[in-house]
């Protein structure tokens, strides 16, 4: 599996961060698991953390139904700042794909995609997207050539 082609820098959410020694593992680099969390991270600023800040309403009951991931290149504890950048690549009416690039300046060291799908907590059950949803969604999807 790999990424679709990264969109232009107006379609894709940039989330920075540090690497922590708690991330490395015994073979002297970050361990797999910690990119899962790298995702997590950046998806949760992408919808809560940025919209909060610029005073909009958070998006909220997204539940991952897919992750898949590839790693391209060791991510060694020297390399900062690290960055995930994330864009839609596909958006229906209730689920939407997201891929993301974990990289720095120079190299991507691992590319991954998610399926998130609308879900009514209350209710227990699957949901379709509401207007306000589709509008910011897609904001990160580049229209097609």
């Amino acid at each position: 599996m790999t990424a679709p082609h990264p969109p232009a820098a107006e379609y894709r959410h940039v989330y920075e961060f540090k690497l922590r020694f708690g991330d490395i593992d015994s073979q002297g680099h970050v361990n797999n698991v910690k990119f899962l969390g790298y995702l997590e991270d950046a998806r949760l600023e992408m919808l809560h953390g940025d919209p909060v800040r610029k005073g909009e309403e958070p998006v909220r009951g997204m539940v991952i139904s897919r992750h898949e991931i590839d790693y391209k290149l060791p991510l060694l504890p020297t390399v900062y700042p690290i960055r995930v950048e994330t864009w839609v690549t596909e958006a229906r009416a209730a689920s939407f794909k997201l891929a993301y690039e974990v990289r720095d300046d120079d190299n991507v060291y691992a590319e991954a995609t998610s399926t998130l799908v609308a879900f009514d907590v209350k209710a227990n059950r699957l949901r379709r997207f509401t207007p306000y949803e589709r509008e910011f969604i897609g904001r990160y999807l580049a229209p097609r050539p």
